[in-house]
């Protein structure tokens, strides 16, 4: 990879060859990954970029971690929709806010980016089975994109995941190993089976490349707003992959000179389980929490990519924000009500916290942000149930459905 110099370590700085099956440093810490700027300037141009017809993750592929032969990955993953929601600026008072659905995926979440990547480096390895530990979309997204390229999947789930994903993970052929414990026990034993068996990690805290896929997240933000950065981005933040790839790719991205300023990120919790937002907010080493929140996807108590994610923030100027179940809840409704989008409690969890900071004043009236809505509601069709109530039910009769629409005080214009 002639645009790749190395991977190096966050905590320590030792370097390493680039090869597909990079883990973690010999420390312990996670590897970043270095391009060369000036060799992707000299071969990567907005124009050249404006003219392509591959509307996915891979039309920019001189910003990711792949050989020029590697072929991309089958199913169509990334180019979800930017869009503008005016209803929903207006109701928290800022200026401009864009809603970047992502539950628009091939397995309806984000994490369909880190698992295409994975695929791919998968293949550079010559490998023929993928492993994993996941609350359940990283579990979902890495069996379907393995399904659609051939290969073979393990996939540990803690046993409180939801039914839907589950579904999925059996539906796309993964072999599935439901956890009796908290994610932390679920990685643990995933490691383990690794280790033991060879097979090719997929674990965002191992793997330094899945941020990478991740990352083109805001690689397409960027782009879809003409290369002008909005002041914000809000994202919901679990094991810390997400937000770290996020800032990423704007880094890369300003490394290169296609946006002259970088955004401020909205690093959004659960307040059951928050402790990088915790370590933020007290300006202290983080330290394990309970997973206690209906956003399984971020329940997340012993982060393992909390070192990336933490700079993100902090590099980022950044603002932390915890938002209750009821909180979130509340937002999955606003969401749908006001822009038509159908967010998982995790994946509106970034709304729910630009919500709460807007309320709070820490949100000027002027600004523009983007919130990315990281998975889809129908991923958890029971809590969205909580959220909205159940719909009316009568028979068929008009004097019942009048009755009911007064009951309900629905008036009709």
């Amino acid at each position: 990879m002639k645009h790749v110099i190395c991977g190096k370590c966050v905590v320590c700085g030792k370097e390493y060859a680039a090869t597909p099956n990079l883990t973690n440093c010999e420390c312990g810490g996670i590897l970043d990954i270095i391009y060369d700027y000036a060799y992707i300037k000299q071969n990567f141009t907005k124009e050249a970029l404006a003219a392509r017809a591959e509307h996915s993750m891979w039309r920019y592929r001189e910003l990711l971690p792949v050989e020029e032969s590697t072929p991309n990955t089958p199913l169509r993953v990334g180019w979800s929709p930017l869009y503008e929601a005016p209803a929903l600026a207006q109701k928290l008072g800022i200026a401009k806010l864009w809603v970047k659905d992502d539950g628009q995926n091939p397995t309806a979440s984000l994490k369909d980016r880190a698992s295409a990547m994975a695929v791919a480096k998968a293949q550079e390895a010559g490998a023929k089975v993928i492993a994993c530990s996941s609350t359940g979309n990283a579990a979902s997204s890495l069996a379907g994109n393995a399904a659609a390229a051939g290969l073979k999947t393990y996939i540990f789930v803690p046993s409180r995941a939801p039914k839907g994903k589950v579904a999925q993970l059996m539906t796309f052929g993964a072999t599935v190993v439901s956890v009796q414990g908290s994610y932390e026990d679920t990685f643990e034993l995933s490691k383990a089976a690794i280790d033991r068996w060879g097979w090719y990690n997929r674990n965002a805290a191992i793997n330094p490349y899945l941020s990478e896929g991740k990352k083109t997240v805001g690689l397409e933000i960027a782009e879809q707003l003409g290369w002008k950065m909005p002041d914000y981005i809000a994202i919901s933040v679990g094991d810390g992959c997400t937000i770290a790839g996020l800032w990423k790719g704007l880094k890369d991205l300003y490394a290169i000179g296609f946006i002259d300023r970088l955004p401020r990120l909205i690093s959004a919790q659960a307040a059951g389980c928050c402790p990088l937002n915790r370590a933020i907010a007290d300006n202290a080493q983080w330290y394990p929490m309970e997973e206690n929140t209906i956003a399984d996807s971020i329940a997340v108590g012993v982060p393992r990519n909390a070192d990336k994610a933490l700079m993100a923030i902090r590099e980022s100027g950044g603002v932390v924000v915890n938002v209750t179940d009821e909180e979130i809840m509340a937002a999955q409704k606003l969401l749908g009500s006001t822009c038509g989008v159908f967010g998982e409690p995790a994946g509106v969890t970034g709304a729910a916290g630009l919500k709460k900071l807007c309320e709070q004043g820490m949100i000027s009236a002027d600004a523009t942000v983007v919130s990315v809505v990281t998975g889809n509601g129908l991923k958890d069709v029971a809590n969205a149930i909580k959220a909205c109530g159940d719909p009316i039910s009568i028979p068929s009769d008009m004097e019942a459905l009048l009755s009911a629409f007064a009951e309900n005080n629905i008036i009709i214009d």
